[in-house]
């Protein structure tokens, strides 16, 4: 376990110490839920998990004794500790599994009873809501709602449905419902309005591959999420920056796990060492997994720009413009190629957008285009005057 693990667990634990005089019961009133009443009840199916590999997740209950969180939450972990609601502890046992993508089961005996969430399928209105451990408020708790950004991929077995419901520190292995209360999907990673989830039919999948017979399978692919996620914590402090020995371990764990975001932070680690080709390999790995990987297209395009390949960069930068059309750092992208690779269609579509959402960011973006003021509007004529009498 790294230094910055363990202080990670140092702190849950003297939090779970006050958490033994919280309220037993999370009603409405006590915790504030906003959110319509079948998302408030839905709370109920979602635990908060500690590991020591990650001392602050969450856990959805799919069965009288199961439960279903991120593999990233628990690596090659086979025990985490459960906080129920009447303010128990309780041991959960990893379900060992072949599941080739981001979860695994948990069992938990003596969960008593409580609710398993209907599933649903998002759709483009569907209002969404995270579900998961709150640590600033030490309850589990539903987040400010988003929609549906994209579906996922057809034809990718691995592909992730991404949302703008807020998510935050803690909801990894959490649910992601929609207003009735349905489980939509499983909390999987999120950051600036560009949230991910597992969609809740991977859960079948994940029932039938797991069990003993796949205990090897599951302990390589939590030793290779273990592996990765330190590389990565090390690379980040390190003083020397990417050493050759944490590049090793990046380029052949990360593939390993089974985790795409761990594909898109690798990559991000080579590329800000400047090993662009390496970076854009692991990127367009991830896209291939699955191609509606909005943080995975963005990594890839901030990487083509920085190896000055800005022509390279301009159809994924017009891919994001159709899925994200407002989000900043992606009309700062799109400008940027756009005047570096030559690329004027682009260009007028990106100031359009930025006007559109950014208005004060559109003079600046209009000059670095060196584009035309918008010419002034003329005033309406006046009215004739009256004839005289």
């Amino acid at each position: 376990m790294s230094r910055v693990r363990r202080l990670g667990a140092m702190v849950v634990a003297l939090a779970l110490l006050a958490w033994g005089q919280a309220p037993a019961q999370d009603s409405a009133q006590e915790s504030g839920c906003a959110a319509p009443a079948p998302v408030c009840a839905a709370r109920a199916a979602v635990f908060p998990l500690g590991s020591r590999f990650d001392p602050l997740a969450s856990a959805v209950r799919i069965g009288p004794d199961l439960l279903v969180t991120s593999r990233h939450v628990m690596a090659d972990e086979t025990r985490a500790e459960l906080r129920l609601r009447d303010g128990r502890r309780l041991v959960a046992e990893v379900v060992p599994s072949g599941y080739p993508g981001d979860l695994v089961l948990l069992r938990a005996a003596g969960l008593g009873e409580g609710p398993v969430l209907a599933r649903a399928a998002a759709g483009p209105e569907t209002v969404l809501y995270a579900i998961g451990l709150d640590i600033a408020r030490r309850r589990v708790r539903a987040t400010a709602p988003g929609r549906l950004i994209l579906a996922p991929a057809p034809g990718h077995g691995l592909a992730r449905l991404y949302h703008s419901a807020a998510s935050q520190p803690g909801n990894s292995g959490g649910a992601l419902v929609d207003g009735a209360g349905r489980l939509v999907g499983i909390v999987a990673a999120g950051g600036e309005g560009r949230n991910e989830a597992i969609p809740a039919t991977a859960l079948d999948l994940l029932r039938a591959e797991s069990g003993p017979a796949y205990a090897e399978d599951s302990r390589a692919r939590g030793a290779a999420t273990r592996a990765c996620i330190e590389a990565l914590e090390q690379a980040a402090r390190a003083a020397a920056g990417l050493t050759q020995a944490l590049a090793e371990i990046l380029e052949r764990r990360c593939p390993e796990s089974g985790n795409r975001q761990l594909l898109d932070l690798a990559g991000q680690a080579f590329g800000r060492a400047a090993h662009h080709d390496r970076a854009i390999a692991l990127f367009e790995r991830a896209l291939a997994e699955d191609p509606h990987a909005i943080n995975a297209r963005i990594g890839l395009a901030v990487t083509l720009q920085r190896a000055r390949r800005h022509g390279a960069a301009v159809p994924h930068l017009d891919w994001l413009l159709d899925v994200v059309p407002s989000d900043l750092r992606v009309l700062r992208l799109a400008t940027l190629s756009a005047k570096s690779g030559g690329a004027p269609a682009l260009g007028r579509r990106a100031l359009a957008l930025m006007q559109a959402h950014h208005p004060a960011m559109a003079p600046a973006a209009r000059k670095f285009l060196g584009a035309p003021r918008d010419p002034p509007v003329p005033l309406p004529a006046p009215p004739p005057a009256p004839a005289p009498p």
